[in-house]
């Protein structure tokens, strides 16, 4: 029976043990349990040893390589308690030290006479005598139980969740095993001369495994499900096949062949029997692994269809608020957790985008300005140091594990999770592909976030281009408004002063005429000065009435039957006295026989007269202005050529506009109104010619108009146009 049970228990020990370590070979937990099991595998064997045979002469050495044993479970028990599940142990400690130096003092002890000085002989076989090495093993083993047992227990009444449920398994496993053993294996002998209970030790040692086998089936502990799951289906696989092909089938076989004559019959049959095997193994695998999925995985997922899910949502979907909406379904269908969070940083300050809650619970919401002393990519609450502050701010809001999304560049913000819904804790699967995640997602974050800031930057600057627009067209407004008046009162002088300047341009014309006497040279001459300056301010107001014209749309084109031949000489002659004041020379040659053109009288020659005044206002002394009047085979064409002060390259788009002149034209002539050329395009333009400019500064100018004879030469048999 005690047999049955030492190999039961050192089956179930090395069992469990290997899976664990196959787990995770990295693990300091991990190490620490396989090499705690095999120091229990070895104690169980030479305590098997000794209550075996109780007379052997090798009773004392093994006695002393029991002690050792002990000694080395104590201390990797104190060790794994102090680890398990994640957290580190530092050598350095002072406490860590003191105990490893206690525990070489013990282990040397036991090996030696000072634990055990010789054993003694009785009826019921070899009983030890202790010695005062005792003392030093009894030391070590209360420190490395006792503390052992505390660590397990404050992490116990700290955790939550399915955690919780693990601590307290290993509680329980670890009180039978190190609190039952010490008083059944040393106390109870040394006090009644019996070896009866250490006979049953190995049923401790069974208890504590078996406890700790349940915690990793039903509470996942270590997370090795899916190697016990992979060894349990396979075995179910073998015991089914064993069970149907060899005690079934090739027992029926062997029932009804059992000749010696049918041995061939019997190999033939067991051929064709076995064939079905491989048709059957893959369907009898997939049944076996539902079983297993079902015991093992019950909140089992595919970690690469949910990687590609957010993958593919990363990489379609640029906004913001419905990319980290879909993450968090994907990861909440995948890991059912209470809650999942996004915690994301603007200007370094926290804010939720998007989250479960209708209304974000105060503790989460405080949790935002702590969450950044976080250093891990991944943290679990449960696994951070009772004294960490970072655990309680986590703990008081509920977050399980926390993920931390960095770029290269910096920390974009965290995932937090809230705990499974099963109870069950995050498993090694569940970290491996957070983290993977993690790179993805903190990249998309980030480029929606810089999407979202040229968003918002759009926005910003329409905003304020719609407040500009709205600016400009009130200040537009204000200067329509202006430019109104200012036309109203232009219109208006201009219709006041047309009156007295006839007036006095008749009274002039009339004192030239002698009509109030005999005139002088010098008197004709001022005469003269007088006649052209007030017939200059004639065609200035009628300027100005023809610009309120256009804008009021009474703006008429008059024509009739004009000799431009003759209009071109009369308006040349009345500027020659004042081109001779200036030592200009004006010069014009009559064409003979120039057509007649229907044209508006009065306009026209208010074009050719700015175009002349301007080329005797903008040409030095002793300069020369030239007028032609051309009569091509198609057109007639009127230029006016100066060597005068040209006009800048940069200002000629702006020269036939409203108001505008040329800085250099502003400087020699202060006094001009920049409507001459405005209105003489809207006069040439309106009788269907077209203008020509040709200029270089400093060089002189050339202004003038053509006009198509087909539309205004008057034909020779038509009558005159009134």
């Amino acid at each position: 029976m005690f047999i049955f049970v030492i190999i039961l228990a050192a089956l179930t020990q090395g069992l469990v043990a290997l899976f664990v370590l196959q787990k995770n070979y990295k693990s300091l937990a991990n190490i620490l349990f396989f090499i705690l099991s095999v120091f229990l595998v070895i104690w169980a064997i030479i305590n098997f040893i000794i209550t075996n045979n109780p007379f052997s002469s090798e009773q004392l050495a093994l006695y002393r390589l029991l002690m050792a044993s002990v000694v080395a479970q104590n201390t990797f028990f104190f060790l794994f308690a102090h680890t398990y599940p994640d957290q580190k142990i530092s050598v350095k400690s002072k406490y860590i030290k003191l105990y490893i130096v206690l525990s070489l003092i013990a282990i040397i002890a036991a090996l030696s006479p000072l634990v055990f000085v010789k054993v003694a002989y009785g009826s019921a076989g070899a009983r030890p005598v202790a010695g005062p090495g005792m003392l030093v093993f009894i030391l070590q083993a209360g420190i490395s139980v006792i503390s052992g047992l505390h660590s397990i227990y404050k992490r116990y009444s700290k955790a939550s969740g399915i955690a919780k449920q693990q601590f307290r398994l290993i509680f329980i496993g670890s009180v039978i095993l190190w609190g039952i053993v010490p008083i059944t294996n040393f106390v109870v002998p040394l006090a009644t001369k019996t070896l009866f209970f250490s006979r049953i030790s190995p049923i401790y040692t069974l208890a504590f495994y078996s406890i700790i086998a349940y915690a990793i089936i039903a509470q996942k502990l270590f997370d090795i499900r899916a190697a016990v799951a992979r060894s349990v289906g396979y075995l179910m696989i073998v015991a089914s096949i064993t069970v149907v092909y060899g005690i079934g089938l090739f027992g029926v076989i062997d029932i009804l062949f059992r000749g010696a004559n049918d041995e061939f019959l019997r190999q033939v049959l067991s051929v064709i029997l076995i064939t079905p095997v491989a048709l059957v193994f893959q369907r009898t695998k997939r049944f076996f692994d539902r079983i297993t999925s079902r015991l093992f995985y019950r909140d089992a997922y595919d970690t690469q269809a949910v990687l590609d899910q957010i993958g593919s949502i990363a990489a379609s979907e640029i906004e913001l608020y419905k990319m980290l909406k879909d993450t968090r379904a994907a990861l909440d269908a995948a890991l059912k957790s209470v809650f999942v969070e996004f915690v994301l940083f603007k200007e370094d300050k926290p804010y939720f985008e998007t989250h479960t809650h209708k209304i974000i619970p105060q503790n989460i919401l405080a949790l935002g300005s702590h969450i950044k002393d976080q250093q891990q990519d991944l943290l679990i609450t449960d696994e951070l140091a009772p004294q960490n502050p970072l655990r309680e701010q986590l703990a008081s809001a509920g977050v399980a594990l926390s993920l931390k999304l960095k770029t290269r560049e910096q920390v974009v913000g965290y995932v937090i999770f809230g705990p499974k819904r099963s109870g069950d804790i995050y498993s090694s699967q569940d970290r491996q592909m957070l983290l993977i995640v993690a790179n993805e997602l903190a990249v998309a974050v980030q480029n929606a976030l810089r999407f979202e800031e040229i968003q918002n930057f759009n926005l910003t600057l329409q905003a304020k281009v719609d407040e500009a627009t709205r600016k400009l067209r009130r200040a537009n407004e204000k200067l329509k408004a202006m430019d109104e008046a200012k036309d109203d009162f232009i219109s208006m002088a201009s219709h006041q002063l047309r009156t007295p300047l006839t007036s006095v341009k008749g009274y002039i014309s009339m004192i030239k005429e002698g009509d109030a006497g005999k005139v002088t040279p010098m008197q004709s001459q001022m005469l003269n000065q007088a006649f052209f300056s007030s017939q200059r301010m004639v065609y200035l107001i009628a300027d100005l009435l023809n610009v309120s014209r256009l804008r009021t749309g009474k703006f008429v084109i008059d024509t009739t039957t004009v000799n431009l031949a003759q209009m071109v000489s009369e308006e040349t002659e009345q500027l020659k006295e004042i081109a001779k004041v200036h030592a200009q020379k004006l010069v014009y040659e009559v064409p003979k026989n120039f057509p007649d053109l229907i044209l508006d009288d009065v306009k026209t020659r208010q074009v050719i007269m700015n175009f002349l005044d301007n080329a005797l206002h903008y040409t030095p002394e002793d300069g020369t202005i030239t007028v032609h009047l051309v009569n091509n085979p198609n057109t007639v064409e009127f230029r006016v050529e100066d060597n005068g002060i040209g006009v800048p390259t940069s200002e000629r788009p702006h020269l036939f506009t409203k108001f505008y002149r040329a800085a250099n034209a502003r400087k020699a002539r202060p006094d001009g109104t920049g409507l001459g050329l405005f209105m003489a395009k809207k006069v040439i333009i309106a009788q269907g010619g077209s203008l020509i400019f040709e200029s270089k500064e400093g060089k002189g100018s050339t202004f003038g108009f053509i006009f198509s004879k087909a539309k205004h030469v008057v034909p020779t048999d038509a009558k005159p146009v009134r």
